[in-house]
């Protein structure tokens, strides 16, 4: 299935995408694309609806992030050996976490505020892997059984708060609006190799960014593994993977997004997301 929650910020209302791309409305069977609702077994139970009988929503609906509840967003850094080159990093023997408040999570085209201040507003495309049960402890061999499914994710990172300013990644990541995911959540049946997806990311049209999974460093049942044995994950915990070179940072010179910029991005079977930058006002 491709889940969806759309609406007015802050009213959504879960649904999913049926064969001709078209939103139905889900919530005459689930309050909302979070919490138990993304336990692979009811996940299960849903996909048993007769799509077809499901209301439709007028198109042109807004789509909201595509999951709600979200209690830890949490992001690997230089998880691509690619992407730590262009940044002058080494690539990390472990993974590198690191997190995105929660407040930064917005609708996958969404206009996204620069914040004040800035001026090295930067671009990254990544995969984002959602929880669906408790994972505490888990293996890498029983990690993907924890997983709700997978989502676009932009990255969106300000690199002068990220690392000219004193202390951690965090505050250079988590700007409201600089986290949107979706179009959709695809359950884990939609993509049986999460390791094999190609994203991409444009910038007022022009292709920045085409890489694949593949690529990674750590994969997805990894990464939820490594993250399970420091902190219990919950349903509706994002883990962002890591980006492919190609971001602003890594061109000479740099080069960063400023008001009016239109970026475009997605990642194979999770759709695709278009933001335009405007200032934060």
């Amino acid at each position: 299935m491709k889940l969806v929650r759309y609406g007015e910020k802050g009213q959504e209302k879960p649904g999913l995408i049926d064969a001709q791309g078209r939103i139905r409305d889900l919530s005459a069977h689930v309050g909302d694309i979070a919490g138990a609702t993304l336990d692979p077994a009811a996940l299960a139970e849903l996909s048993s609806l007769d799509i077809t009988s499901l209301p439709l929503v007028a198109e042109g609906t807004r789509l909201g992030p595509c999951v709600a509840g979200t209690g830890k967003f949490v992001c690997i850094g230089l998880n691509f050996s690619d992407h730590a080159a262009e940044s002058g990093m080494e690539v990390p023997p472990e993974p590198v976490v690191f997190m995105k408040a929660t407040s930064a999570i917005a609708g996958p085209n969404d206009d996204v505020p620069i914040p004040r201040g800035s001026d090295k507003t930067d671009w990254e495309v990544e995969l984002a892997i959602v929880i669906g049960k408790t994972a505490k402890y888990v293996s890498e061999a029983d990690a993907l059984d924890y997983v709700a499914g997978y989502c676009v994710c932009h990255d969106v990172s300000e690199r002068g708060f990220q690392l000219e300013r004193f202390g951690q990644w965090t505050k250079g990541k988590s700007c409201d609006g600089f986290g949107p995911i979706g179009p959709w959540l695809a359950t884990r049946d939609e993509v049986p190799d999460p390791q094999n997806l190609a994203m991409w990311l444009k910038v007022n049209g022009e292709t920045l960014q085409n890489g694949s999974t593949r690529t990674m460093v750590f994969g997805a049942a990894y990464l939820v593994s490594y993250l399970s044995q420091f902190m219990s994950l919950h349903p509706g915990d994002i883990i962002s993977t890591g980006t492919p070179p190609g971001v602003g940072l890594g061109f000479k010179p740099p080069r960063y997004l400023k008001a009016g910029d239109v970026v475009e991005l997605g990642i194979e079977t999770l759709g695709s997301q278009k933001q335009t930058f405007v200032p934060d006002l």
